[in-house]
C-alpha cells in the first residue's frame, strides 16, 4: 500500500494513476474541505484527462483521508515555497508531513519526497528529523527522492510517458520505488543518489528560466530600438543550432518561477547567471504595464478602468494561478497607472480572486477599450474575431488581427 502526503496539482494526479494501475493507494490531506470534495466523487481543479483518471482511480479502490496511514510506502507531495527576501526554500510543509509520518509508520517503510527540493534539502531538514525520532536510516526506514515532472495542462499525459528519477541511499530500495513508478510510467527511469536527484530537478528548471529570460531580454532590447523581435527570432530559428523562445509578460507556475531561486539562496556569488535571468523575468510584469501605458496614450485611453487583462493563470488551458504574472502585475499597477481599477477576465477562474473580475468574456469585452492577452487560452484564440473593434497587446504572440500591438 502506498499512502500519498498532499493532493494538489502533484500529488491527487500521482495518487490518481497509481491507483488506476493496480497499487493499493490512501491519499491523505490536512484539508478536510478537499478530502470531502474527493470522497463525494468529484474531482478539484480541472486538467484534461483528470476525470477520467479519477474514475478508474475508484474503480482502482483509491481511498481518501485527512490522517495518515501505517503502511509500507509515503510518497510526500506537499509544495516548497521559498522566502522571498532570502529566495531559499520553506521546507515547513516537508517537514511537518515527514514528523506526520514519524507518528504512524512501521519499520522497514520508505519514506519517498516528490516535493521539489533545494540540493541538500534533505540532508538539511529530513534526515535530522528521522534521527531525532529514533530511526535508524537504512533499517528502520529507507530515504528516497523522486522529483515530479509533469507540468498543468498535459498532467495525465506526461506522468506516463515522462522519464523520472530516483534519487536514494541504497539501491535495492531505488529498485523497489522504480517497480511502483513502473506500474504506470513508460519513460526512463534512472536511479541515482539523493542529491543529484535533488539538484537535477532544479537545474532542469533553471534551464528553462535562463531561455526564457534571453527571449525576454530580447524582447525589450528590440523594443527600444523599434525592432521586431518576432521576425528577428523567426530568421534566427532557421539556423539549424538556433532554437530561441517566445519572449511573454512574465514567469509564473511553481517550478519555473520558483526553482532557479532556490540555487540563487543557497550558492550567493556563484549563481550569477541564473539571478541575472530571475531578475529579468521578474520584470516583465512591469515591462507589460509600460507598454500598457505607452499604448494607452497613443490611443487616447485616458482612464485605468477601459483597460482589461485577459488571463489570471500562469499558463494556458489551467486553472492554475500560481506566481502568475497577471498577478505580478496587479501587484505592482499602482506605481505605473492610477484612477481605477483595470478589469480582468479569465475563463478557468469561476470564483472572484480578484477586484473587478469578470466571469463572462463578452460582458467583459464590452466594458473595455484596450486589451491585454496576457495568457493564450483556446477561448480567445477562437473568439479573437470579438476583438476586432478594440486595441489590443498581445503579450502572447496568437492573434492574428491586423494592427495588434506586442511586445
Amino acid at each position: 500500500m502506498v499512502n500519498v502526503i498532499g493532493l494538489g496539482y502533484i500529488g491527487l494526479p500521482t495518487a490518481l494513476m497509481l491507483a488506476s494501475h493496480g497499487v493499493e493507494v490512501i491519499g491523505t490531506d490536512y484539508n478536510k474541505e478537499l478530502i470531502q470534495t474527493l470522497q463525494h466523487g468529484k474531482i478539484t481543479f480541472k486538467e484534461d484527462g483528470l476525470e477520467q483518471l479519477f474514475q478508474e482511480a475508484i474503480e482502482g479502490g483509491i481511498q481518501f483521508s485527512d490522517t495518515y496511514a501505517e503502511t509500507d510506502m509515503y510518497i510526500v507531495s506537499v509544495p516548497t515555497p521559498y522566502d522571498k527576501k532570502s529566495k531559499k526554500i520553506d521546507a515547513e510543509f516537508v517537514v511537518s508531513a515527514v514528523k506526520e509520518i514519524m507518528n504512524v509508520c512501521h519499520k522497514g517503510s520508505i519514506l519517498v519526497i516528490e516535493s521539489t527540493v533545494s540540493p541538500g534539502t534533505i540532508g538539511k531538514y529530513v534526515r535530522p528529523i528521522l534521527v531525532e525520532k529514533g530511526f535508524n536510516i537504512g533499517e528502520d526506514i529507507h530515504i528516497v527522492h523522486a522529483p515530479e515532472r509533469i507540468i498543468p495542462g498535459n498532467m495525465v499525459y506526461e506522468l506516463i510517458h515522462n522519464n523520472r528519477t530516483i534519487g536514494c541511499d541504497e539501491p535495492e530500495i531505488g529498485e523497489k520505488v522504480k517497480k511502483v513508478y513502473a506500474s504506470f510510467c513508460r519513460g526512463e527511469i534512472l536511479i541515482t543518489d539523493i542529491r543529484s536527484a535533488e539538484m537535477t530537478k532544479v537545474v532542469e528548471n533553471t534551464f528553462r528560466d535562463i531561455n526564457i529570460a534571453f527571449a525576454n531580454e530580447l524582447a525589450k532590447i528590440c523594443r527600444s530600438d523599434n525592432m521586431d523581435v518576432y521576425e528577428i527570432i523567426k530568421i534566427a530559428n532557421k539556423h539549424p543550432r538556433v532554437n530561441i523562445l517566445m519572449p511573454g509578460p512574465g514567469v509564473g507556475g511553481h517550478c519555473i518561477s520558483v526553482d532557479p531561486w532556490f540555487l540563487v539562496g543557497d550558492y550567493p556569488g556563484l549563481a550569477n547567471i541564473i539571478l541575472a535571468a530571475r531578475k529579468i523575468n521578474d520584470s516583465m510584469p512591469e515591462f507589460v504595464l509600460e507598454r500598457i501605458a505607452d499604448i494607452m496614450k497613443e490611443n487616447g485611453i485616458k482612464r485605468v478602468s477601459e483597460v482589461g487583462l485577459y488571463g489570471l493563470t500562469y499558463k494556458e488551458n489551467v486553472d492554475d494561478m500560481r506566481e502568475s504574472p497577471t498577478l505580478q502585475m496587479l501587484d505592482c499597477m499602482e506605481r505605473h497607472l492610477a484612477g481605477g481599477l483595470v478589469k480582468v477576465y479569465d475563463p478557468y477562474i469561476t470564483v472572484d480572486m480578484v477586484n473587478n473580475q469578470y466571469h463572462d468574456l463578452d460582458s467583459f469585452l464590452a466594458d473595455v477599450k484596450l486589451v491585454v492577452i496576457m495568457v493564450g487560452h483556446d477561448e480567445i484564440k477562437d473568439n479573437e474575431n470579438k476583438l476586432a473593434d478594440k486595441v489590443v497587446l498581445d503579450t502572447r504572440c496568437i492573434c492574428s488581427l491586423h494592427g495588434v500591438y506586442h511586445l
